[in-house]
């Protein structure tokens, strides 16, 4: 059965579906032989050669999920041009290439999934899950009710009103406040555009859940694997 080149991608553990495009589009994969830069080609996967970088993918191999706490200095990309490093050093002793699910900023510290599974990734990212991301924000100064209502109802970003938000004040004071949010959107440096458009920069940002999984007390720097049932609690 025909299946669009990116998603036979995303199955054989390559990349998510939108990094498998970007590897389409940069012409790195190949059919047959033959570079494919175009979206939305779909092939039979049983009778065709796909390669990435000359390499042939297949579908075969076991999938990994794991739960890292990302320390700061750290990009979430694959490859960076600058030369800064990436988080998947972090992953000493596993085989497996992994690729992490969604972004955290450079500055930005906790929880991220990286795994083998496209179709996992495709699932967390996707809006229609709307999976909620909870953050804990240490902000300048302390933010007014009115404020944080603002931040709740949804606040003008880029030219777009961000989604509804929940937030929790946990700690606060004149100087400086520990803000809880949850959202469920991805957008680029989103929690900080939020907070620095209510005049309260973020000092210190942290990611502490995917849904229900919770980064809990593991270490900075350092992994460990999910089992089928936290995998499920990212969707409750």
């Amino acid at each position: 059965m025909k299946e669009r080149l990116q998603k036979i991608l995303a199955k054989a553990g390559v990349s998510s579906r939108r990094g498998a495009e970007e590897l389409i589009r940069s012409g790195q994969v190949t059919v047959d032989g033959s570079v494919v830069t175009e979206m939305g080609v779909k092939i039979d996967p049983g009778s065709h050669q796909v390669k990435v970088n000359n390499k042939p993918i297949s579908d075969s191999e076991e999938k990994t999920y794991i739960l890292l706490n990302k320390p700061a200095g750290y990009v979430t990309t694959m490859h960076d041009p600058q030369g800064r490093p990436i988080v998947t050093s972090l992953l000493t002793g596993l085989k497996a290439r992994l690729f992490p699910v969604g972004r955290l900023d450079l500055d930005t510290e906790g929880a991220l999934i990286l795994t083998n599974d496209g179709e996992l990734t495709h699932q967390i990212l996707h809006p229609k899950f709307n999976i909620n991301k909870t953050y804990v924000a240490k902000v300048k100064g302390s933010p007014s009710r009115a404020a944080l209502k603002q931040l709740a109802q949804g606040i003008v970003i880029d030219n777009r009103t961000t989604s509804p938000a929940r937030l929790r004040v946990l700690r606060k004071s004149a100087r400086e406040s520990v803000i809880e949010i949850i959202i469920h959107e991805g957008r680029k440096r989103q929690v900080r555009k939020m907070f620095a458009a209510i005049n309260h920069p973020v000092i210190h940002l942290q990611r502490i859940a995917y849904g229900s999984l919770k980064l809990g007390k593991l270490p900075l720097g350092k992994f460990r694997s999910l089992s089928r049932a936290e995998l499920k609690s990212i969707f409750k």
